[in-house]
Parts: structure tokens; sequence; C-alpha cells
């Protein structure tokens, strides 16, 4: 049995390609710095249990590949211990490709925001009309309670990562993946480690798109200027989707539910499909837009993809409802973009009726922590009535170039919001339980896994009766 080894296992991604390579038929170990929800459950499932710490010690004989994860470099223990002996080793996005996608149809989903929902609901609208898709997804689809699907069928839908490969590749993941369709649904600043510009990333975009063959399908958003500035780059069919009129795949008659949303889609001016699904917001619209567009270049008629979706239940960690106590709803969310901040606050005022809505935020990403989102974070926090602001994750940076929690809770405040900064979990918990009333919505929102504080402050709750 060929053995792997993958270091840096725990990460979403990583985890994912650990179990797709165990269903290959490859003996797989790893290892992490850290074990944390929800992989760490994921890889338990699939039989594989990492190791907590990095070790050379770890890095045996009998191992015949080393995959190295974009979180780790120079100087990690395993990584020397790799080298020094000159086992093989190879990125992430490498191995995706040459062991999984070079004899598939790849459908690969990019932009800035609504990757991982998008491409779960490609997966599911596929699996649903019986195409035995595979699929790589940045999450855990709550349809088969699985980041991955090792399928028969051509099609293998996978999310495009603009974020670099591994400390020896830095070009972004999705440049790999050949794709033969291609969305993208938006292009912003992001990534403010790797990247310095907006146009840096848009670049990256650029050539992404540029890898479609002249035979696939690139779609974009036409909300997004960014990602309709990709439309003369291609040289293959380019159509695009959104909610205005200019729109090739277009949603109108939208009714937002506090449980779920509701469309038609146009496309060539005539209603193709209507939509029920279970899912809040705007930007999911645009995400099931971008899915009934690639589904159509797979051969799935928008009006069997629509009903498909009325089956969708979402990604984990995507605007999760973790449980209700006391009348208080619990939110989790990975949002850490000011624009998905805003999106997802937007989509809870729809629930929110007769009670507040509270956003908690934790400034965790590489970009999130900087200063350079300072404006926008107020202005997509303000859409909540309350808000309670974590310590910058990242203390690491200088305080020139760090995100100013007490300014922010500032302008928060300026502009009529109820704010404040909590520096520790318990003190998060302790304002929610002593402020929160029934009908009120919280929703933690960081791409991280906060501590668990979801299911704190839930037991919190129910232990008050």
């Amino acid at each position: 049995m060929t053995s792997a080894y993958l270091i840096g296992i725990c990460g979403t991604a990583m985890a994912t390609l650990a179990a797709m390579l165990k269903a290959k038929g490859y003996d797989v170990r790893g290892s992490d710095a850290n074990i944390y929800p929800p992989m760490d459950q994921f890889l338990s499932d699939q039989g594989i249990k990492p190791l907590l710490g990095f070790d050379e010690k770890h890095i045996t004989e009998d191992i015949d590949l080393v995959v190295i994860g974009n979180a780790v470099s120079r100087g990690n223990p395993e990584v020397e211990a790799v080298l020094d002996r000159r086992l093989r080793y190879a990125s992430f996005p490498e191995v995706l490709r040459d062991m999984f996608l070079w004899d598939k149809h790849p459908v690969v989903v990019a932009g800035t925001h609504g990757k991982t929902t998008t491409t779960s609901m490609i997966a599911w609208v596929l699996v649903e009309c019986d195409k035995d898709p595979s699929f790589l997804i940045g999450g855990i689809s709550e349809n088969f309670s699985s980041s991955f699907r090792l399928g028969h069928g051509d099609a293998f839908v996978v999310e495009g990562d603009e974020y670099d490969s591994a400390y020896f590749d830095k070009t972004a993941k999705c440049l790999k993946y050949l794709p033969q369709i291609a969305v993208v649904g938006n292009v912003e600043f992001d990534h403010a480690d790797i990247y310095q510009t907006v146009d840096q990333v848009r670049q990256v975009f650029e050539r992404f798109v540029s890898t479609v063959p002249r035979n696939g399908n690139v779609l974009l958003g036409a909300d997004d200027v960014g990602a309709r500035s990709l439309a003369t780059v291609p040289l293959c069919r380019v159509e695009t989707f959104g909610l205005g009129e200019e729109s090739d795949w277009r949603a109108t008659n939208l009714v937002y539910g506090d449980t779920a949303t509701c469309f038609s889609v146009e496309y060539g001016g005539r209603v193709v499909a209507e939509v029920a699904m279970p899912l809040l917001g705007a930007f999911n619209v645009r995400n099931a837009l971008g899915a009934i567009a690639a589904l159509s270049a797979l051969g799935v008629s928008p009006g069997r993809a629509g009903q498909a979706l009325g089956t969708f239940q979402g990604v984990r960690r995507r605007l999760e409802l973790r449980g209700t106590e006391r009348g208080v709803s619990v939110y989790d969310d990975f949002a850490h973009h000011p624009t998905a901040v805003g999106e997802t606050l937007r989509a809870l005022r729809h629930v929110t009726q007769k009670g507040r809505l509270w956003a908690v935020f934790e400034p965790r990403s590489a970009t999130s922590c900087r200063k350079i989102f300072q404006e926008s974070f107020a202005e997509a926090l303000a859409v909540a009535d309350k808000v309670i602001l974590a310590p910058v994750y990242r203390t690491q940076l200088p305080e020139t170039e760090r995100l100013s929690v007490s300014a922010l809770v500032e302008d928060l405040q300026a502009s009529g919001t109820k704010a404040e900064s909590a520096q520790s979990i318990a003190g998060i918990r302790e304002l929610i339980v002593a402020g929160a009333k029934a009908d009120d919505v919280v929703v933690f929102m960081s791409n991280g896994g906060f501590s668990g504080i979801h299911e704190m402050v839930l037991g919190d709750l129910r232990r008050l009766g």
C-alpha cells in the first residue's frame, strides 16, 4: 500500500485531500499544530487520526508522498526532515490535479466570496440528476455530511481558491485545476498577506479564466465590477449571472422569507426556472444563479436544477443556525471580509422581524486583522443592532498595520450602532447572556473556530431556563 503524509492535515482542504487519498487506497497519516472542528471529527469519521504537533520523528522512511500544506513553511521540523531525506513532496493543488482532475471534466468555482456554497449547489444538483459527480469543497456540505465525493461521472466540481499553493509555489491554487467550466462570482481585494493590491488579485483571475479551453464556458457575476471586467479575457463562451437587467442569467420576483428565498430565473428574456430554496440572502440567490448557469453548460435543464435546489441544505458554518434557546437564535458564519459580513447581516434582517440582530465578530483572517478595511468593517457591521468585537487574532502585526478594535467601536457608536469590545470568550458570553432577549438573533462571524463559543452560549442560555 502506498503511504501519504500530510503536513497541516487539519486544514479544510488538506483534510479533504487526506480522505480522498485514503479512498484511493493510500495509507494516510498527517500532523497539525492544532486539531479543531469541524475537520477533526471529519478525519475521525474517515479513520484518520492526526498527530498533534510537528516533529521530525513523524517523518518515517516508509512514506512515499508528502503533501505540504500552504500554512507551513521552512523551519517546520517535518518540512526540514522531508527536504533532508529527499522524500517526494508536492503541494495540495498539484496532488489534486495530477491524481484526480486530468481524466475528469473540471467545473471550477472561484471568486472572493460564495465559492463553497456555489460548489456545493452544483454538486448536489448533479447528484440529484443521477450524474454521479466527484467534488471537493472547502467545507462540510449538509446534504452529503462531507467535503468530498469520488463518483464515476465526468464532472469534478471543485472550489478554486486564489490563495497560494505552498511555501515553494506562490501561484494561486485555482490556476492548477484545468477548468472546462469556470465560475467567478466576484473579484475583491483579500488575502493581504500575499497580495498587495486589488490589481494583483484581478491578475490571478485573468490568468484563471484564460486557462479555459475554447470549447469551455466562463460564467461571471454581473453584479460585481471585478468579475464583469474579465469578460474580454477568455477565448470561449462567456455568460453572466446576477440580479441586474444586464445579466444573461437573472433572478426576478424575489421573495425573502425568514427560512427560505424564492425567485424566478430568466434566460434569453423568458422564465426558465422557479426556485424555492431554504437559504437566506441576496448573496445566496447569486450563488444559485451561478450554479444554474454552470449546470446548464453541463446539460442540466434550469428547471430541473431549480427544483433540486429546493432540497439543498447549505454548508456548515455558512449562515448555519446552531440552535435556539430562550427564544434567542444563534448562527455561525464564516464571514471575515466586509462584503461578506454585510451580506450576512442583511440576510439575517429577514429573520429579526421582532427582535434585535447581534453581530459578534472576530478579526482573524490575514486581511481582516489589518487596517485596510477599517472603514469598510464599520459600514458593514452597522447593519446590526448590537455589535461585540473580539480582539484581533494576529497580535504579531505592527500596530500601524493592525485593525483597531477601539476605533471600530467608536465609529460604530458614532453611526448609532451599539457596540463594545470584549477581551475574552468569557467576556463575550457574559455580554450576550446578560443582554439577549427572546426573538433576538446572534450571529458569530469568524473564519476560525471561535473557540466553540456558539455551543457555549447556547449552553449558557439553556441553563438560565
